[in-house]
């Protein structure tokens, strides 16, 4: 068996196809055994996959733009969050944006994510930063969720499905991103580009792996709330919830693709608030290398 390391961030629902893919044998059909290591920073998924300590990872997209505009070597090599799947869930003193003036919004990372997300969402109501407001890079949605509850943050984006639960629980929702920016390409498959030329054997297996399992998400409701409940520990009816929503809007790509208008929405929105000097590459499809899930996509179809 090839050993194989892969990172991700914290116990999201976003880690789906991968943990399917080990629980379902798919990953050992194609003689591979992968270590999946989850880590609360997103910053540390994308220096692990970059340094060559995991062969590849759930990373922020965003991180591999600018790493590719800083002449390293990261590429998207499939999708994974296509469509936001949040909500801005606020305080419980907080119903509008203007309750947000002079508090703190929690983000994942300061250089990449969900704080260019939060800058767009807040400047169309009104709030600039960081004139108005502050931005702490606490974490993912898990850690975003405990300071939310504990008041050491005032807001943040919550993912499917602890968005639900912080709603039942009486948290407000300032706004659904989805509903105002349709595609975003928040999370991408990753990899060292130099790492995938030197080992495209093992990424043709990797990637069958990664096609069969996204097949089967979309075909299988009850099998997917059980992985999702062992790995998340989340109640069942907020498993369902999940998938039906990972499913009906497709946030989750059917085919393990990257979108490029979700890529291209990214680098619109961050470079609103990040410029690149000298941009090298302009177009989504730049930062995307599609040759491993096409040949894998050909493999799986012919099987």
């Amino acid at each position: 068996m090839k050993k194989l390391t892969f990172t991700a961030v914290s116990r999201n629902y976003f880690n789906m196809p991968v943990w399917i893919a080990k629980h379902r044998g798919m990953f050992a059909d194609e003689g591979l055994d992968v270590a999946i290591e989850l880590y609360e920073g997103v910053d540390e998924v994308t220096n692990r996959t970059r340094d060559g300590r995991a062969e590849l990872g759930y990373g922020i997209t965003e991180h591999v733009i600018l790493d590719s505009e800083a002449g390293g070597f990261l590429e998207i090599v499939g999708g994974n969050v296509n469509r936001l799947p949040f909500s801005f869930i606020t305080g419980k003193n907080i119903r509008t944006a203007e309750d947000l003036r002079g508090k703190t919004v929690g983000v994942s990372s300061i250089e990449a994510g969900s704080s260019s997300l939060v800058m767009k969402l807040l400047a169309a109501r009104g709030l600039e930063f960081p004139r108005d407001y502050k931005i702490r890079a606490v974490g993912p949605i898990l850690t975003r969720w405990q300071m939310l509850q504990s008041g050491e943050i005032d807001a943040g984006l919550q993912g499917a499905p602890l968005n639900y639960m912080a709603i039942d629980q009486g948290y407000p929702s300032l706004c659904e991103p989805r509903q105002e920016v349709p595609y975003f390409q928040f999370t991408s498959l990753n990899v060292d580009s130099r790492w995938a030329k030197a080992n495209t054997d093992t990424m043709h297996r990797f990637m069958r792996a990664f096609v069969r399992a996204h097949e089967w998400f979309f075909a299988n409701r009850a099998g997917v709330s059980a992985i999702a409940i062992a790995e998340t520990g989340i109640a069942q009816r907020y498993a369902e919830r999940a998938w039906d929503e990972y499913t009906r809007d497709e946030i989750f790509p059917r085919d393990g693709d990257a979108n490029d208008a979700a890529v291209q929405a990214l680098i619109e929105i961050s470079s609103l608030i990040r410029a690149v000097p000298n941009r090298v590459k302009s177009q989504a499809a730049d930062y995307i290398n599609r040759s491993y899930l096409h040949a894998a996509q050909h493999d799986v179809a012919a099987a």
